[in-house]
């Protein structure tokens, strides 16, 4: 059973052949606006500096020690022991998920704006 070849250019055919014109007319709006695409960068600096800075404040500034005191230290040593690496891991994780769960809050509050304003679209063309 041999197949008729299609009517269509070869590769080459094609390759040579010049572009087809395009309208003049295209779309160059941006995929994404630009509103969204700094809120992203903002996220992203944040997730990164937040909890890595957080760390190493917490390990510096010696975190949580000001709470287990004891008889032996005066406070001014209490507050300049170093932290735990523990704790400053502890401090750098809630740091990370406060950043994502404001992220996931912004984009439900554009979301939600967004639904607004294609019901209110809706409406109107229902009118």
């Amino acid at each position: 059973m041999t197949s008729r070849r299609s009517q269509e250019k070869s590769y080459a055919e094609a390759a040579a052949a010049p572009p087809p014109k395009e309208s003049a007319s295209s779309d160059v709006t941006p995929a994404v606006p630009a509103d969204v695409i700094y809120k992203l960068l903002g996220f992203t600096a944040a997730m990164v500096v937040g909890p890595i800075g957080m760390y190493f404040v917490t390990v510096n500034s010696g975190g949580m020690s000001f709470f287990h005191q004891t008889s032996n230290f005066s406070l001014f040593e209490t507050l300049t022991r170093i932290a735990s690496p523990t704790v400053a891991g502890i401090t750098a994780a809630i740091t990370a998920n406060l950043v994502l769960f404001g992220y996931i809050y912004v984009a439900w509050l554009d979301d939600r704006e967004e639904r607004e304003a294609a019901s209110k679209r809706n409406e109107k063309k229902a009118q």
